[in-house]
């Protein structure tokens, strides 16, 4: 029978139609045809992007120069502006803010063809270096209120560009998303004086049925009420309220955690869409009882009326389910 179940931070309701539990071979989705030719973010290309903000090239070298292994540069047409800083409001409650920010692109490999799940450990570690490296370099600006750090793989999880790469983009306004969890989070701070994403994590590797991966650093679960088939989280077991806190090291560890969930969906669906967004605390005070974490969204199933109109998402597949299927692919096969 269909369960209706309550996320216990935001206060959302998901129906889990369990009684599909659909696995990787019930999803239809046809497999993606790539180019696989060169594109501005390929070697050679590089002046065909504005000026780089980050490179690491481990031989060294001029900027805007081949010989990276991972690179960081202005988005060509960005979503936002840094340019200005006039706000004005509008009639009634329709206020008005200028668009201000900062809008780039890190690429995440050379190579056109690779994908996230198949570049090795260590490139993986310089990839997450580098976000946090270009966040922290962000946050420095007074008018950025939040920093949005997010991944679209597949035409169908929205990327324009089919090499794999990560957009960060700063607004000068907390989204709403991020408000109604910190809500959550207050609330159960003040029943418990506790982190409900740390009392979360350990519940759920005592259950051990929605767990796909643990280690000392962090957990990578099913959550309870899961909106999307095979939705998963990353969640730190070291509790910061910004991932600009994070270390190198922390960084680091989340690269190699990161690759081999990424690897498990590779596998498990053959290359399906995704979506890898970040969830941390707003640039300011008031927000330390957050908790950063990472959601990684599969497109797998469609977004349709009943959810749009009610905001209930109905999900095919039982976390629980999915957790099991998860846990049994081995991150570790590169080859296909």
């Amino acid at each position: 029978m269909p369960e209706m179940r309550k996320d216990a931070i935001t206060g959302n309701y998901v129906i889990i139609a369990a009684e599909r539990s659909k696995r990787p071979h019930d999803f239809t989705l046809p497999p993606e045809q790539k180019k696989g030719q060169s594109c501005v973010f390929c070697y050679g290309s590089e002046d065909k992007t504005p000026p780089e903000v980050l490179a690491v090239r481990p031989c060294g070298g001029p900027p805007d120069s081949p010989g990276w292994l991972v690179r960081a540069f202005p988005n060509k047409f960005p979503a936002v502006s840094p340019d200005s800083a006039i706000i004005a409001d509008g009639p009634m409650d329709n206020r008005v803010l200028n668009a201000i920010g900062i809008h780039e692109v890190l690429v995440d490999s050379p190579g056109h063809n690779d994908s996230l799940g198949r570049v090795s450990d260590e490139q993986a570690e310089l990839v997450l270096v580098s976000l946090l490296k270009r966040f922290q370099a962000l946050s420095g600006d007074s008018r950025v209120k939040y920093i949005q750090v997010f991944k679209n793989s597949g035409a169908a999880g929205g990327a324009s560009l089919e090499h794999t790469h990560w957009q960060i983009i700063t607004v000068p306004v907390a989204p709403t998303v991020v408000e109604a969890e910190f809500t959550g989070v207050k609330q159960h701070f003040r029943r418990t004086g506790s982190c409900i994403y740390c009392q979360l994590a350990e519940n759920e590797i005592l259950e051990g049925e929605r767990i796909v991966e643990a280690t000392d650093e962090f957990v990578v679960l099913t959550p309870f009420a899961s909106r999307f088939p095979y939705e998963l989280w990353i969640l730190p077991r070291n509790h910061k309220a910004d991932f600009g806190r994070v270390t190198q090291q922390e960084a680091k560890t989340l690269g190699r955690v990161l690759r081999r969930t990424v690897r498990r969906f590779e596998r498990a669906f053959n290359y399906p869409p995704y979506n890898i967004v970040l969830h941390t605390s707003p640039i300011q005070r008031g927000y330390e009882i957050f908790h950063w974490h990472m959601e990684i969204l599969p497109r797998l199933s469609v977004t349709a009326g009943f959810e749009w109109g009610s905001g209930i998402f109905i999900n095919p597949t039982s976390p629980e389910t999915a957790a099991a299927t998860l846990r049994d692919t081995d991150p570790q096969v590169l080859e296909d």
